[in-house]
């Protein structure tokens, strides 16, 4: 089936206005499928990998547990491993007419900056270190790590120790990812509301859910080729599934 990407934001000229009530939006929000940096342990964010053969078995997967359900969008990061797993998605699609996808840049990673194509360790040791609890490879001492940091903490420590200067502060992450939902949210508003896929990050994701459903996400780990359900409905946020995975068992 032949697919149309349309790069970037077609209405970023547009100045966003608060979303009245309007149809419900249903967002399935994927994290991509595990690329060659995952596998290896090395820094991504803005930078990127392809996915490995078990990545493109999670993003088939996905497509298949969701091949019923009817998109009336698509959207992606411009990064190119989200970009295969929503095109791998969409193609197990069987409810026509399938949507085209949209990329954009304000659905991207956290941007790591120098950091990026570097061991995990070179960025997280520093942090860990700084609150008392040691790194692990194998990410086994994350939730007592994220009990001692927040997520802004984690963001504007990472771009005061990058060398380069150029990681993100935590404010330019929220900023452009709040921007990228509610353009999502307006424009499967403007086709009459209903469901969109949405696929993004393993650090964007969380960040969203700490955004608009902060009493509802309780730190859920976000895998790869995860599914998390965001509902939206007359300027409300409610939390579906968070995380899912369960349709992955037989993926690799």
């Amino acid at each position: 089936m032949h697919k149309i990407i349309t790069r970037g934001w077609l209405w970023l000229s547009v100045v966003f206005t608060p979303l009245a009530a309007a149809q419900e939006v249903t967002i399935y929000l994927i994290r991509h499928g595990q690329t060659w940096f995952n596998q290896t342990g090395q820094v991504q964010g803005w930078s990127d990998s392809p996915l490995t053969a078990a990545g493109t078995a999670q993003a088939v997967a996905v497509g298949k547990a969701l091949s019923g359900v009817s998109f009336r969008g698509a959207f992606s990061s411009d990064a190119g491993r989200a970009r295969a797993t929503a095109l791998a998605i969409l193609a197990e699609n069987q409810r026509p007419p399938v949507p085209a996808l949209t990329e954009s840049a304000d659905l991207r990673e956290w941007g790591y900056g120098g950091y990026e194509g570097r061991d995990d360790a070179d960025l997280w040791t520093p942090l860990y270190r700084s609150v008392n609890v040691p790194f692990a490879k194998d990410w086994s001492t994350w939730e007592a790590f994220t009990q001692k940091m927040t997520d802004e903490q984690m963001a504007d420590a990472i771009a005061r120790n990058d060398p380069t200067g150029s990681a993100e502060p935590y404010q330019a992450i929220t900023a452009r990812l709040k921007r990228g939902l509610l353009a999502v949210i307006q424009q499967t508003q403007a086709r009459g509301g209903g469901n969109v896929l949405v696929v993004s990050h393993g650090s964007a994701i969380p960040t969203l859910l700490t955004l608009f459903v902060p009493d509802a996400y309780r730190g859920e780990a976000i895998g790869n080729g995860s599914l998390t359900i965001l509902n939206y409905r007359d300027g409300q946020y409610s939390l579906g599934t968070v995380g899912d995975t369960h349709y992955l068992q037989h993926s690799q």
